[in-house]
């Protein structure tokens, strides 16, 4: 059966939702604080490079096949970390967080607007064949 972005969600954990708004947070501060600097994006890219290959070495175990998505988390952290604390340095943070209320509102928001649709997805979605099964039934009984 395919699976789709909303029963992706409709099942998701919460080990993954903390991931998914750490991603979200990234995003939404490298969007208001964009640095366009070819050496901190090539840096971040090489760090992501030496440090993911590092992270592959000591997690795979023989036998064993990775899943893809793993693989890409294990790239895709040390490039974000990198990028973030080089895009935040010359900005009055307080650790992860931006001094600028407003800012860090945006960002605040964006994470609930999605633990919201999260939730909503959880409590409100029913399954495709939930619903394809009901259609039959309204068939069968006229």
């Amino acid at each position: 059966m395919k699976t789709t972005v909303i029963s992706y969600f409709k099942k998701i954990e919460f080990q993954k939702i903390i991931l998914w708004c750490y991603l979200i947070w990234y995003c939404t501060i490298m969007t208001i604080y964009f640095e366009p600097s070819l050496k901190l994006w090539a840096s971040s890219i090489g760090i992501s490079f030496i440090i993911g290959f590092a992270l592959i070495l000591s997690t795979s175990q023989q036998g064993s096949k990775q899943d893809i998505w793993i693989k890409i988390r294990l790239f895709l952290f040390p490039f974000c970390v990198s990028s973030y604390s080089a895009t935040i340095k010359n900005h009055d943070f307080i650790l992860l967080f931006p001094s600028n209320l407003f800012h860090l509102l945006i960002s605040v928001v964006n994470c609930l607007l999605f633990l919201v649709s999260i939730w909503c997805i959880k409590r409100f979605y029913k399954p495709d064949y939930i619903n394809k099964k009901h259609f039959d039934q309204t068939l069968t009984f006229q």
